[in-house]
């Protein structure tokens, strides 16, 4: 069992820690491009496992691959604890952007592209990126997660979620595949989700809020009390902050 704040939350058959970490801010700026000390990238993540973290975020289209591959890099062979949820759905271009990639053919791509990038056989965790880099959209989910459901028909996915999704499309993705999260913007200050967080709960569906600590606007209070609130808020809430130095991780950990 994790003696991390907030115990320990199980996605399907994975347990893992609630208090996770999001590799994100291991790229470079704006996420694109390798970070500016690479050695203190890998001591991050190896300090995360170290702490008793089981529950890494990543997504190839990170720098792109960057993230994955400092994963692999610091961490493989994993231990048989860790568990890695990636995304996919999303490209990045020349400028920075995030263009969507939902077709089926460049879903099949953005998982053979996991795999590779962090060494593995099956991915723990897929979640299928929706909406925009502005927010969720109102569209229909049922192309793409239905070829994400037919990757995990075939042994390369264990588990599948939706990020940035609505409510709508939380329910349509489950009436084509069970999911085992839903990945949201959500904080103190953005509680859009307060409703979909309790009927996720009383699912064991597992909600992991992204900008627990507001992201690009970064909240005024105190983040070791943002994210309090996020682990008292509803028991199927998992944290994933994000950070590129060792001493802010232990600082995150050691402040709740």
């Amino acid at each position: 069992m994790s003696t991390l704040p907030g115990g320990t939350w199980t996605l399907g058959d994975l347990t893992v820690s609630r208090f996770g970490y999001g590799a994100m801010q291991l790229a470079g700026p704006r996420v694109m491009g390798p970070p500016a000390d690479h050695d203190s990238a890998l001591a991050v993540l190896r300090t995360a496992v170290d702490l008793g973290i089981t529950h890494i975020d990543t997504s190839d289209a990170y720098g792109p691959r960057v993230t994955n591959e400092l994963i692999r890099e610091a961490l493989h062979p994993y231990p048989e604890s860790l568990h890695i949820a990636t995304k996919v759905g999303a490209t990045r271009d020349a400028q920075g952007g995030w263009p969507v990639a939902r077709r089926p053919e460049d879903l099949r791509g953005q998982v053979h592209d996991n795999l590779r990038s962090l060494k593995l056989d099956v991915l723990d965790v897929v979640n299928l990126r929706l909406g925009t880099a502005e927010g969720p959209r109102p569209e229909s989910v049922a192309e793409a997660f239905e070829a994400l459901a037919e990757l995990q028909q075939q042994g390369l996915i264990r588990h599948l979620g939706v990020s940035n999704a609505t409510a709508e499309q939380v329910a349509e993705a489950q009436d084509i595949a069970p999911i085992v999260c839903v990945q949201n913007m959500y904080n103190v200050a953005h509680r859009q989700d307060d409703d979909l967080i309790d009927r996720l709960a009383a699912q064991g569906i597992a909600y992991v809020p992204f900008f627990p600590l507001g992201g690009f606007t970064p909240l005024p209070s105190p983040r070791s009390a943002a994210l309090a609130w996020l682990l008292e808020r509803s028991p199927n809430i998992l944290l994933i902050p994000g950070t590129s130095s060792v001493e802010h991780l232990r600082e995150n950990i050691a402040g709740l």
